[in-house]
């Protein structure tokens, strides 16, 4: 009976043993394929990055060997710069330098592409570059040919020893040293290197996301924790601050915020976020499990809208709807006097089961919102139309305050419209008639304004 049983046995467990080697090396090949393909890419954005790198510094050579009166080539040497910086900072997002700490070289770029992006698009027949302007760019030469020289040094190790960026991005991830730990070493001397250069002059080219001066627009003395939990009870209904854990952010920076966790029964916390100086709502998190939507968008929008006048977020309008999930995600801006404050916005995520708001996004408006005088725009809305393509039928227009490419804030006259089968809206500068932008509108937005 045995000899008969294993007669059966055998054979199947043979099967089983050969199609399992097969899928485990199958697994094996698959890994290896997505390994290499992550190591190339990795290698590929490195070497982009040094090769424009270099590209940059010439540039800047370049530039600075023009005479005063070469207006136009001015902007196309500035141009160029922008591009090239541009580049780098979007290979420097390839590489696995996350956890690595590379803030002051991408910070050095960041300002770099703002100033030379903001020269270019001006007239320099009216406005050429500035004393103190040049001196910057010099500097910038300058410091751009030490990172340039650095990272060829890193890039010559990488080639003669065959160093891996799996390497790199596994030590990273486990906090392990490498046995080669160059790339990792060379990325440091780099930053800290950058991090020891001086303040430079950036007039009036700063950042368009410059925490600096985004904290210095926030109003009110610093709130204690006990403070933040009286302003977190005006977000939840029945809960004790007793419940409530409260977290310092940021100490000796200049973004300085808490962090709130609301304990609530059934284990669905409420998590927030405030500002210190202030006291202002940064964000708010209820995250739970939403199994159908039995409310529409517009129902969502409305509640919304009464949800933030009653926490104090007065005259605000939707202007842009998504659905996800069975929630609703709106996006409003602050009203003043039939002018929309684009630069004030907030996110409110709401469930379609009942209606619960589950999110919010407070960050542009905590930093943005402040009392302005909005002159009357020198162009009126008939003076302003005639700038738009004449196939462009309107179907609505207001005053609206934007932010530009330039992160200056411009009175506009908002066109909605329909161009192609597609619905757009445009932004056209109230003094002087430029198109500053244009944007599509998705149609759950169009369907969800009516």
């Amino acid at each position: 009976m045995y000899s008969r049983l294993s007669m059966v046995l055998f054979p199947i467990l043979a099967v089983a043993l050969v199609g399992a080697g097969f899928w485990g090396y199958q697994e094996h090949r698959e890994k290896n394929a997505i390994l290499i393909k992550a190591e190339n890419q990795y290698q590929r954005a490195f070497h982009d990055l040094t090769f424009h790198m270099d590209k940059l510094q010439s540039e800047l050579g370049n530039t600075l060997t023009l005479s005063s009166a070469s207006h136009d080539a001015y902007h196309r040497g500035l141009a160029n710069v922008w591009r090239l910086t541009s580049q780098a900072q979007n290979e420097i997002n390839q590489l696995p330098l996350t956890l690595l700490p590379f803030n002051h070289t991408e910070e050095f770029l960041a300002n770099m592409a703002n100033f030379s992006y903001r020269a270019a698009v001006r007239d320099m027949n009216k406005q050429p570059l500035s004393e103190d302007e040049m001196k910057t760019l010099n500097e910038l030469y300058t410091r751009a040919q030490e990172i340039r020289d650095q990272l060829r040094g890193v890039q010559d190790k990488v080639v003669v020893n065959n160093l891996r960026w799996m390497d790199v991005e596994t030590a990273l991830a486990t906090q392990k040293e490498p046995k080669d730990n160059t790339i990792i070493d060379g990325f440091q001397t780099v930053d800290k290197k950058v991090s020891e250069y001086s303040e430079l002059n950036w007039g009036t080219m700063a950042g368009m996301n410059d925490e600096k001066r985004r904290v210095q627009m926030l109003s009110g003395p610093d709130v204690s924790p006990e403070d933040v939990k009286a302003l977190a009870a005006r977000f939840v209904t029945g809960v004790s601050t007793q419940a409530m854990e409260v977290t310092e952010n940021g100490k000796d920076t200049n973004l300085q915020t808490y962090s709130v966790r609301v304990a609530q029964a059934g284990g669905n916390d409420v998590y927030m976020d405030f500002t210190k100086k202030g006291g202002k709502l940064l964000n708010l998190q209820a995250p739970r499990e939403v199994a159908e939507a039995r409310l529409g968008i517009r129902e969502a929008r409305d509640i919304g809208a009464q949800y933030l006048d009653e926490h104090g977020f007065k005259g605000m309008s939707a202007i842009s709807y998504d659905q996800y999930l069975n929630r609703a995600t709106i996006v409003y801006a602050r009203r003043q006097n039939d002018v929309v404050i684009y630069p004030e916005k907030i996110t409110v995520r709401i469930a379609l089961d009942n209606g619960d708001v589950v999110g919010v996004n407070a960050t542009d408006y905590a930093y943005d919102h402040k009392d302005r005088q909005i002159a009357t725009p020198k162009l009126t809305q008939e003076e302003a139309r005639k700038t738009l393509n004449p196939k462009f039928e309107v179907s609505g227009n207001s005053l609206a305050l934007i932010r530009n490419e330039l992160d200056q804030e411009v009175l506009c006259h908002e066109f909605v419209g329909r161009l192609n089968g597609h619905m757009y809206r445009i932004y056209v500068n109230g003094d002087n008639g430029a198109e500053e932008r244009i944007e599509v509108i998705k149609p759950e937005d169009e369907q969800a304004a009516k």
